[in-house]
């Protein structure tokens, strides 16, 4: 008789721009049921009044990836600028989220302001250029990336229809998770630099 080998769960990431919308699919999943991974070094403030997810031991990707296998299963944090350093060891569902360029700049102007410094020392143009340029470089390595599954989330289409998402993310991640809670979870009155269109 034969035996199937029962195939190992991915480390499901939520990776996108900072300020990009990845602190609430963070806490949409965690209220859908998937387990996080986070330190909870970086408490939750004015700019993210729900928390910011994150674990410190990412940055340290490349030097040391011992934590990397207990997270799979569950969701961790990992900005777009990571994304490369992850070895090819696992398999990952990655949902990344994409924003209009300019909340994510307003975004970040305000959270400098109120980390009292000055948002004006940012050259925005270049800013820009720099992310636009990183944004096809990562997209088209993960193209590129037989044990990357990628979904792509739009932070406003989220925020204005998540019933939708919810269908689709659980699709996704082929998981049963509390429908309901995720709804719930997405707070509209924090979506506070929103550009017309």
């Amino acid at each position: 008789m034969l035996f199937r080998r029962k195939k190992e769960k991915p480390v499901i990431i939520v990776s996108g721009l900072p300020r990009s919308g990845t602190s609430m699919m963070m806490q949409m999943l965690k209220q859908g049921g998937v387990e996080i991974v986070s330190d909870g070094l970086r408490q939750p403030d004015e700019n993210n009044p729900k928390g910011y997810y994150e674990f410190e031991k990412v940055k340290e990707m490349g030097k040391d990836d011992s934590w990397l296998p207990k997270c799979k299963g569950k969701v961790i944090k990992i900005v777009s600028v990571f994304l490369s350093k992850l070895p090819d060891t696992y398999r990952y569902k990655v949902i990344f989220m994409r924003r209009d360029m300019q909340e994510i700049l307003a975004s970040q102007r305000k959270m400098l302001v109120r980390l009292q410094k000055d948002p004006n020392d940012v050259d925005e143009k270049k800013l820009v250029q720099q992310y636009n340029k990183h944004l096809d470089q990562i997209q088209s390595w993960l193209k590129g990336k037989k044990n990357f599954n990628v979904f792509y989330v739009d932070y406003r289409d989220a925020l204005n229809r998540p019933e939708e998402y919810v269908i689709q993310i659980q699709s996704f991640l082929d998981m049963e998770l509390n429908a309901e809670n995720m709804i719930r979870s997405v707070d509209k009155s924090l979506y506070r630099n929103r550009i017309s269109g």
